[in-house]
């Protein structure tokens, strides 16, 4: 559901029978977001960025716990994402949304800075992307009205 994604497989998937948790892994292959003027590094010049996501969703209990992590570049930048979608102890209807992420890069000199920044503003734009598409997907599925 999101214009950078191309292509997204399912390499693994399974339910675990005595807790009922579906379990998944995924690969995605998104467009190269990184600005043209930092492509001007060759390591950065590639046109398209692989992603591995892990999920646990959990029906019984109503959450879903989601870890992702950046395949590209791995000699060069540390990317990984958590996150954890739950029913609200306030409100049986709402959804708590928790996430965290962490960045590290290596081996760019001084663009290490720029670069950690750039990628900590796309982590946060993304986690915001991902709400709004949760949200949309959890109106299509449960047909819940949403707070506005």
């Amino acid at each position: 559901m999101d214009k950078n994604v191309i292509s997204v497989k399912i390499v693994e998937e399974k339910r675990d029978v005595s807790t009922g948790i579906i379990y998944r892994k995924r690969i995605a292959v998104c467009q190269n977001v990184v600005p043209e003027i930092l492509r001007k590094v060759s390591i950065l010049k590639v046109p398209n960025i692989q992603l591995e996501e892990e999920s646990w969703l959990n029906p019984q209990e109503r959450n879903m716990a989601i870890r992702s992590h950046c395949l590209t570049w791995t000699q060069y930048a540390s990317m990984k994402e958590e996150s954890v979608f739950r029913q609200s102890m306030e409100n049986p209807n709402w959804t708590e949304f928790i996430q965290r992420g962490r960045i590290s890069i290596t081996g760019a000199g001084f663009l290490n800075c720029i670069l950690e920044t750039f990628a900590s503003t796309f982590l946060r734009q993304g986690a915001q992307k991902g709400i709004r598409i949760m949200e949309m997907l959890l109106k299509e599925q449960c047909g819940a009205p949403l707070a506005e």
